[in-house]
């Protein structure tokens, strides 16, 4: 079995993002970056299906800009087998991101595609199921528990009820959440075999989609800053500022 990994290069999750003066964006100057999280997730779980037979091959993919190659480099180092990069300067929104992957799907021909279900910097959570929408292929989102049985995935996924399982033939897309598994922390020889795997640079021109934004940003604003709060003496007091202030009573 063949899997494809898209993987994501964000804002690493520890920094404190800063919006632009001109509040045109967030400012990414010298801005530690990292894979986004939930990628993350999804390499290990690949990782771990190659591990225990299951997967042959793993495909990480990214698109961005050339330092996009250093996100796949820590796919590789996790354990992923080569690299696809294709490489744009510009912001790419989650319908092109799926068509890109749509036409690596048809060139690769994998059988399952695991993907985070959202990056942590725009929260859009939409390239999964746009992709499996495209492919025409079953999905299964939110992924806490993943098994391979025979010849088809049986994926348990967190509902407002409780737990629901899926069980879904291949070629699937899947999107991982938080409790999949824990990501591994890549080894210093894993580190340097992954420099010598190799790293396909493409452009959206080479398959031929319109990565073109759809919308336009008009203002970015930090939120507001959160305001001291405030001892009580009585229950009465707490009523009063419940009712006459807050307006929830």
């Amino acid at each position: 079995m063949k899997v494809l990994v898209p993987v994501k290069r964000v804002v690493d999750f520890n920094v404190k993002v800063r919006v632009k003066s001109d509040g045109s964006g967030v400012d990414l100057a010298n801005v530690k970056m990292s894979m986004n999280p939930f990628c993350e997730i999804a390499v290990e779980e690949a990782v771990r299906m190659k591990e225990k037979g299951v997967v042959s091959e793993i495909i990480a993919v990214s698109v961005g800009p050339t330092q996009a190659q250093e996100t796949i480099r820590t796919a590789l180092a996790m354990g992923a087998d080569r690299g696809i990069l294709v490489e744009t300067d510009q912001t790419v929104e989650p319908l092109a991101v799926a068509k890109l992957l749509a036409k690596i799907v048809a060139d690769e021909n994998p059988d399952l595609v695991i993907l985070g279900k959202q990056a942590i910097d725009d929260d859009s959570n939409q390239t999964g199921q746009m992709l499996a929408a495209l492919l025409d292929w079953p999905q299964g989102t939110f992924a806490s528990e993943l098994v391979k049985e025979d010849d088809h995935l049986l994926l348990t996924r967190e509902v407002d009820g409780g737990l629901q399982t899926l069980k879904m033939n291949v070629p699937a897309v899947i999107t991982t959440d938080l409790r999949l598994n824990e990501p591994r922390y890549a080894s210093l020889p894993n580190i340097m075999k992954a420099k010598r795997k190799p790293i396909d640079t493409k452009t959206p021109d080479d398959y031929g989609v319109d990565i073109t934004p759809r919308l336009e940003v008009i203002t970015t604003e930090e939120p507001a800053a959160r305001s001291a709060g405030v001892i009580l003496e009585t229950v009465a007091d707490l009523v009063d500022k419940l009712k006459n202030e807050a307006g929830v009573l």
